[in-house]
């Protein structure tokens, strides 16, 4: 996924790596600032594919 605002993003890098939660997310729900903010929360993480099952391999 693309981020609008680098520092935003980076904020939530921030709060995952001091241990917060991602409600901690300051920005209202819904706005490109949150959405920037979890992207950089959730960055480390595997995206998940929710529109087929997982391969068994």
């Amino acid at each position: 996924m693309a981020f609008v605002s680098k520092t935003v993003m980076e904020e939530g890098l921030a709060a995952k790596r001091a241990g917060r939660s991602d409600e901690a997310n300051p920005y209202p729900a819904g706005s490109q600032n949150s959405a920037d903010w979890l992207e950089g929360y959730t960055a480390d993480e595997t995206e998940q594919n929710v529109d087929r099952p997982e391969s068994e391999a």
